[in-house]
């Protein structure tokens, strides 16, 4: 009976042990894994618990925000967002399952759990007050965002089609506007009724334009025109000694070598109508001849044109804003006569609106590419900054002379009566804007038209903003998206 006893006595004392291991290894290297595991209904309303903390634009706009729910909700905490679908690609959504944009990448500062806060958080509990989450200040300026995504409304509703804007800062890479179209609200995402959300959700998924797609970052479009940015920094890297009216071979038909394609201009105009083939470049790049730029890109060769792409941003994976931003692609041609194509933004070049931006952000600021950036600043509660962004270099894209010859003909395509952008340099109150048209063709388009893109900066004597559109089916860059950039500056610079 005793040994009986004693043998249970060890296995009851074993059991204890194991018991008392299992708890402790669970507490400290499987807390991750606990509260992130579903089923837990006490992480699920633990994080519903505490206040989350605003998104709020540069100047002082609330555009996501958290009130108290109903009596009878036991999730404390209803998420809302203001203009949703004009700053969904900006906040993304915050829903009882899953989060996206901002709210997610930004989930801890937002929610309060984030290390910074800890120190806060501690004083807040010794000392009575509510715990809260931290408020994300982003650099999105409101009457750009107004503009940016109203244009792309009035230019794209009931088309089926997709578009973008991004405003750039070009001295620091704060993105000051980022719309996409078609958008969608985020309060139709933030319902605490599980079956009501995931039936919102079904009709987003389905709808047409994937509207839950944040197409200013992750749709890509062909550049067309404006790819004659890079084609045109490439010829001046390889010509230092060349300028603005430097004559470039400009014939009406360009013969592309070893097939007998021949490339032409836009309907089949003149380069310069001056009956020879010989114009400065300065007036191809304003006039937009694509048998000039084509017959450039086979001179610079694909190899050059391919590492000054890379220098104004294409082809990285990386670039995080902090949300990923997919790749703008120029893929090496197999052909010179493909890649006089590849020279005008056609062949397989691809770019998102934020690479756009970039184009004419880079030659704006001397050369100089900047990190494009969306969140300025994270404040506590207490209203002290957590954290704060600081504006970095990228990469010195070109050099400040090709920057200033390429800004020059950049002025001409909006100043100059030969400008395929000159209907836009009236009406600005002084303000000179420089830009690029491209006009695209998409064989992945159905509209039966030509993809519309424009890439801008202004004021030209001391650039503050840069602006890249692109309206898919737009037809022609200074038709569809010019206008667009034009009310972007506009706004932001308090232009009526």
């Amino acid at each position: 009976m005793n040994r009986a006893l004693k043998r249970l006595s060890i296995a009851v004392l074993a059991m204890f042990l194991l018991l008392l291991i299992n708890v402790n290894y669970l507490q400290g290297f499987e807390t991750s894994s606990l509260a992130a595991e579903p089923n837990n209904a006490r992480a699920y309303y633990g994080q519903f618990e505490y206040q989350r903390g605003n998104i709020v634009t540069a100047d002082g706009v609330t555009i996501a925000g958290s009130k108290p729910s109903g009596a009878d909700d036991p999730i404390k905490w209803q998420r809302y967002y203001s203009d949703g679908p004009m700053y969904a690609p900006v906040t993304g959504y915050d829903t009882i399952y899953s989060s996206s944009g901002l709210e997610y990448y930004e989930n801890a500062v937002l929610n309060g759990n984030d290390t910074s806060l800890t120190v806060r958080n501690f004083i807040d509990l010794i000392t009575g007050k509510t715990r809260k989450g931290a408020n994300v200040t982003v650099t999105i300026n409101s009457k750009a965002q107004a503009a940016a995504y109203n244009g792309l409304v009035a230019t794209l509703q009931g088309t089926g089609r997709v578009g973008a804007v991004v405003a750039l800062n070009p001295a620091t890479g704060a993105i000051l506007a980022m719309a996409s179209f078609p958008s969608y609200n985020p309060n139709e995402l933030a319902v605490h009724d599980g079956t009501q959300l995931i039936k919102n959700d079904d009709t987003l998924q389905h709808a047409e334009g994937n509207p839950l797609l944040n197409h200013a970052i992750n749709t890509t479009l062909p550049p067309g025109s404006t790819f004659k940015i890079v084609t045109s920094s490439a010829y001046f890297n390889q010509n230092p000694g060349s300028s603005t009216q430097t004559a470039v071979y400009s014939p009406t038909q360009l013969t592309l070598p070893q097939t007998s394609h021949v490339l032409t201009n836009d309907d089949g105009e003149v380069c310069g109508n001056t009956g020879t083939d010989q114009v400065p470049i300065l007036y191809a790049f304003a006039q937009s001849c694509d048998t000039t730029f084509g017959s450039l890109g086979i001179k610079v060769q694909a190899g050059a044109l391919n590492s000054t792409a890379q220098n104004f941003g294409m082809n990285s994976s990386s670039l995080k804003i902090p949300m990923p931003v997919s790749p703008s692609n120029y893929v090496i041609p197999a052909s010179e006569a493909l890649t006089a194509y590849s020279a005008i933004g056609q062949y397989s070049d691809t770019v998102t609106a934020l690479q756009e931006a970039m184009f004419a952000a880079t030659i704006a600021n001397g050369g100089k590419l900047m990190t494009p950036y969306l969140v300025q600043s994270v404040i506590a509660s207490d209203l002290s900054t957590v954290q704060s962004t600081q504006p970095s270099l990228l990469q010195q894209a070109v050099s400040p002379s090709v920057a200033s010859n390429v800004g020059q003909m950049m002025e001409a395509v909006v100043q100059q009566p030969e400008g395929t952008a000159y209907a836009f340099n009236a009406n600005n109150e002084g303000v000179t804007i420089a830009g690029k048209t491209g006009t695209a063709q998409n064989g992945a388009n159905n509209s039966g038209l030509n993809d519309a893109v424009f890439t801008s900066f202004a004021p030209y004597d001391n650039p503050t903003i840069a602006v890249g559109v692109i309206i898919q089916g737009g037809g022609y860059g200074a038709t569809a998206a010019a206008p667009i950039a034009v009310q972007v500056i506009k706004a932001y610079l308090g232009i009526r």
